[in-house]
């Protein structure tokens, strides 16, 4: 979403002026509050934030599936090794002392 220069608020005038912002934010703006002039907070929809949340959930799981066919991949094509003896090197490297 694009913001105007009307909606980045510092937050004195924030504090002076909430109801007024809420309201504009639940007709469908978003506001920046700035503190010293940089960015601080956002004022956004609880709708929004909710919409905002499951695409971030949305985009771990597509992560995640992405994660194992990549594994899946690497098994077909042979890219494999023994777990035991794949931590039993591990071991003697962290006992040694060696970056793990």
């Amino acid at each position: 979403m694009a913001f105007s220069a009307s909606d980045v608020i510092p937050l004195s005038q924030a504090r002076a002026n909430f109801s007024e912002l809420a309201d504009q934010v639940k007709a469908g703006t978003e506001k920046i509050i700035t503190k010293n002039g940089e960015s601080y907070v956002a004022i956004i929809d609880a709708q929004r934030l909710d919409h905002y949340h499951q695409l971030e959930r949305e985009h771990i799981h597509l992560q995640l599936i992405d994660d194992a066919r990549q594994g899946l991949d690497d098994v077909a094509a042979g890219k494999v090794k023994d777990a035991r003896s794949t931590l039993a090197a591990l071991k003697r490297r962290r006992a040694a002392g060696a970056p793990g």
